[in-house]
């Protein structure tokens, strides 16, 4: 069975870091790549980032780019996401998930509970 936690999430002031971290199992690396995607109240889902399980290529949607971080230990079957100088509009909530694809549409096939990203003044 597939299991995906994410933890890390809370309260920070505008400029602020989190990291986010993602326990995974009941997959092979070697089938699902990883990532990571956010849903505020009221607004759809958003795909952040992924990583190639294959080759450690990363991905990002254009407003995390520069700020926000992927990265993994796949021995661990963890993945983490560093969040840089935060805004208000990264509040969400945060989930990490496996997609079989290539990364690049962030299509998640399974994903598991969120965890609350707040950023305010």
């Amino acid at each position: 069975e597939v299991q995906l936690q994410a933890s890390g999430g809370g309260l920070v002031q505008i400029g602020g870091s989190l990291r986010l971290a993602c326990s995974a199992s009941g997959f092979s690396f070697d089938e699902y790549n990883v990532g990571w995607f956010r849903q505020a109240p009221g607004k759809e889902r958003e795909g952040v980032s992924c990583i190639n399980s294959r080759d450690g290529t990363t991905y990002y949607t254009e407003s995390v780019s520069d700020r926000f971080t992927i990265s993994s230990d796949n021995a661990k079957n963890t993945v983490f996401l560093q969040m840089n100088n935060l805004n208000p509009d990264d509040t969400g909530v945060y989930y990490c998930g496996l997609e079989r694809g290539n990364c690049i549409l962030m299509d998640y096939d399974y994903w598991g509970q969120g965890t609350l990203v707040t950023v305010s003044s």
